[in-house]
């Protein structure tokens, strides 16, 4: 099959390049000079006004909704951490480990830890149905280990995109890839999921994606293409139906494919996670993202994984070693440490029985206010139909126009949500282009990864909403 375009210009740009690259600056370039700082300065403003519609000031969804902004009583159902740690098995071996093998706190190799690598191998070769018809396991060239998904995700771009590039993106998006395809200077093109329409609980699978126009969404300048399922936030796992699709589409137009699949751990009621990454042309053009943190609740430990071809992973090594050069050796022992004993201990189908209880006491209190919402069929994120609360006049009023002006509704509800009702959740506006907000901006976003207590006091404060309705 062919490869992606321009990927073996790109190793050896990558290879030959120095440690310190320069592509995405201006012709205003860094200087020894006196005016150094403010030439580095101005070398940077294309990028950020690309990335805030020329508003440098801007906040992004996260610096407004930081605990630093919202009443400290408030709980947190804004952003996706934890509020409990990874097993204590896991702790004590890693803290023994680290003690004792003096290695496992210096340099690893950039491609990562021989332990990780050979963990996450076991872990996932039988989940790829090519491989497992080829009779064989992930080859260490195959894998590599990245600072976080996050990190993973800006190496393989920064590694396949040249500027001036476009890059398809399915919404509501994970905010993090517009800054990182706009870092390469290449351009986002959106494409919409449509929400189920009336009213009640939906089911994450009835937000669809309309193929015709995905398909015309393609230009001559589209090189890559980003999945993201379990979906953050709707909650969807695409069906096998769907991404076959999808997967004609991207083997037509030859595109690289980021297959965003760090929830792939949690898909709730029997349903079937997919790896587009398996299905015909597409193990060839597919990086597959994973990440520990989301794995493991460890999400600080910033270790991330990338699965596919050689020919992609090695130009995506290349770029993450000159971004970071290495992953946090400490962390990628201690995850592969969960790796090895998940099956012992039956981590992951306890941990996936835990998830699904708090996504359904979460849920349990929407249902008595009579909101409409997504259930999740995967991740854990809700997304709750807010249109029905009414925001108190006088409180708008007092609102600040950092938050009011240039954004959705759903800014102002859940800033009221945060300061008033004292529940925090995240407005899925900002996971839209500026032409499609309004599919997003009736509803609120919440996290379910919190334990059943917390839930549950949230939830008794959000019955409060039935007085706003």
């Amino acid at each position: 099959m062919p490869r992606p375009r321009s990927l073996v210009i790109r190793i050896q740009s990558l290879l030959s390049r120095s440690t310190t690259p320069t592509r995405h600056f201006s012709t205003t370039s860094i200087t020894r000079s006196s005016s150094g700082i403010m030439a580095t300065r101005k070398a940077l403003i294309p990028q950020s006004q690309r990335m805030f519609d020329g508003n440098t000031d801007k906040q992004d969804v996260w610096s407004i909704f930081t605990p630093a902004n919202v009443p400290p009583d408030a709980i947190n159902l804004g952003q996706g951490f934890m509020n409990w740690g990874p097993p204590k098995w896991v702790l004590d071996e890693a803290y023994q480990t680290i003690s004792t093998d003096i290695m496992t706190n210096h340099y690893p190799h950039p491609r990562g830890r021989p332990r990780l690598i050979k963990a996450i191998s076991k872990h996932y070769s039988p989940q790829f149905e090519n491989l497992v018809k080829e009779g064989r396991e992930l080859k260490w060239e195959e894998i590599v280990v990245t600072a976080g998904a996050n990190g993973g995700m800006y190496a393989a771009l920064t590694a396949h995109l040249e500027p001036g590039d476009e890059v398809i993106f399915l919404e509501p998006y994970f905010d993090q890839y517009f800054a990182t395809v706009h870092f390469q200077g290449a351009k986002p093109v959106f494409v919409p999921l449509h929400p189920p329409t009336g009213e009640g609980v939906k089911g994450g699978g009835e937000w669809t994606l309309n193929i015709d126009e995905f398909r015309a969404a393609f230009t001559p300048k589209t090189k890559a293409f980003i999945i993201n399922t379990p979906h953050n936030p709707v909650g969807k796992v695409f069906t096998r139906k769907e991404l076959e699709e999808i997967a004609k589409v991207c083997v037509e137009k030859d595109i690289l494919v980021l297959a965003d699949e760090v929830y792939d751990c949690m898909v709730y009621d029997g349903k079937e996670h997919v790896r587009i990454a398996t299905l015909p042309g597409m193990w060839e053009r597919t990086l597959t993202v994973g990440s520990g943190g989301k794995s493991f609740a460890c999400t600080g430990w910033r270790v991330g994984w990338l699965i596919g071809p050689p020919e992609l992973t090695l130009a995506t090594q290349a770029a993450h070693a000159r971004i970071v050069f290495c992953t946090n050796a400490p962390m990628q022992e201690s995850v592969a440490i969960a790796f090895e004993g998940a099956a012992k201990h039956n981590f992951f189908a306890e941990q996936l029985a835990a998830y699904q209880e708090r996504r359904d006491v979460l849920c349990s209190y929407f249902d008595q206010l009579g909101l409409s919402y997504t259930k999740p069929e995967g991740s854990y994120f809700l997304l709750v139909d807010m249109s029905p609360i009414k925001v108190p006049e006088e409180f708008v009023e007092k609102v600040p126009d950092s938050i009011k002006k240039g954004r959705g509704k759903d800014f102002v509800l859940c800033w009221w949500l945060a300061q008033e009702i004292k529940v925090v959740a995240i407005p899925p506006s900002e996971f839209y282009c500026g032409e499609h907000v309004e599919i997003g901006e009736r509803f609120a976003r919440f996290a379910f990864c919190k334990n059943p207590e917390l839930l549950h006091d949230a939830g008794k404060r959000l019955l409060r909403l039935k007085d706003y309705m």
